[in-house]
């Protein structure tokens, strides 16, 4: 059995690591670690784990960490990771990242969007960027696994199979974003507060949010030449749900049953994605604390354009459980084991 530590377990992303780890069949939780004011029982700090774990949650001890684990995740915040990674790398564990830190190839382009030089850059390289649909093989063998963001996630399975299959114009991509509050993590601050959300949406980072980055690589990827998009994220009144809205120019003529067969036969055996009869679009409670990510779809045939619509949980398929599949790739697990 395999013994998991989780770094960074009182964040929304490390509350809901634990939570959906405790329900897998085939691992066991053995270190937990967060800031916090004093060393106690993660139960007494989520009271909705008594009777489910019984585990110390309190500063990290590095040398702790590494002797009572398998693989850790990392759900600490951007430019932490790259500073306790290397250790436990080092040590042969399997490391699952949360962060950015190792999401980008380019370090340089990490030091723009993120504000800091990046302190291993060696093992941007070595770092599989953790999106099973389109790295799954990659991730089988890998040792550590760079969890995509939340927006990227949604945009990426939105986009990848028009992407790859060279039907859209990648100087034209126009993407509406909208997220719920965890998206912003569990931070005393005053745009965060109840009566600053409630009854309230703002767009938000327009055409600078840090996610920018993570998105054009990997479509730029996909479609073997560069790729440039306009984002306009919004925080919605929602606890938590992602919903990206993705406007898109074609180079080529497509029907909208031709549409509806490419995005179903590209992930005709992906356990997590839904594609939804043509017209109908997704909502954010179809995906509501699941691993699911839903995409909807309707052509404007006279502007050869199209209106793609895709969401996720952005602490599930957005965050911890999708690293949590990744975990399973990584260890040769049923993929979809803890997670249905």
């Amino acid at each position: 059995m395999f013994k998991i530590g989780i770094i960074g377990a009182t964040g929304y992303t490390g509350q809901e690591l634990v939570e959906v780890l405790c329900e897998h069949p085939v691992v066991k939780m053995a270190y937990l670690s967060a800031k916090v004011e004093k060393e106690q029982n993660i139960s007494k700090i989520f009271p909705s784990l008594v009777g489910k774990i019984d585990l110390p949650c309190g500063d990290l001890k590095i040398n702790e960490a590494i002797k009572a684990t398998d693989i850790v995740f990392l759900a600490v915040p951007h430019t932490v990771s790259m500073e306790i990674a290397p250790k436990f790398l080092k040590a042969g564990k399997k490391v699952i990242d949360l962060s950015a830190d190792f999401r980008l190839k380019n370090a340089k382009i990490y030091q723009k969007w993120y504000g800091v030089k990046h302190k291993t850059p060696q093992l941007l390289p070595q770092a599989v960027y953790g999106l099973p649909e389109l790295y799954r093989e990659k991730i089988k063998k890998a040792q550590l696994v760079a969890n995509p963001g939340c927006y990227p996630t949604a945009v990426i399975l939105g986009l990848a199979p028009l992407s790859e299959g060279g039907y859209i114009n990648c100087d034209n991509i126009i993407i509406d974003a909208k997220t719920g509050m965890t998206g912003a993590g569990r931070k005393p601050l005053l745009p965060l507060i109840f009566s600053e959300v409630n009854e309230n949406i703002k767009a938000y980072k327009i055409n600078e949010h840090q996610h920018m980055c993570e998105i054009e690589q990997e479509l730029t990827r996909l479609v073997k030449k560069k790729v440039s998009i306009i984002f306009v994220p919004h925080v919605v009144p929602l606890n938590r749900g992602i919903m990206v809205t993705m406007y898109v120019k074609f180079r080529k003529q497509i029907t909208p049953s031709k549409l509806i067969d490419f995005y179903k036969t590209f992930y005709r055996n992906e356990p997590f994605i839904r594609i939804l009869d043509y017209g109908i679009t997704p909502q954010t409670k179809d995906v509501d604390k699941t691993n699911y990510c839903s995409i909807g779809m309707k052509i404007d045939e006279k502007a050869k354009a199209a209106v793609i619509v895709s969401v996720i949980d952005n602490l599930g398929k957005g965050a911890a459980r999708q690293a949590v599949q990744n975990m399973n790739i990584m260890c040769g697990f049923i993929e979809t084991l803890g997670l249905k």
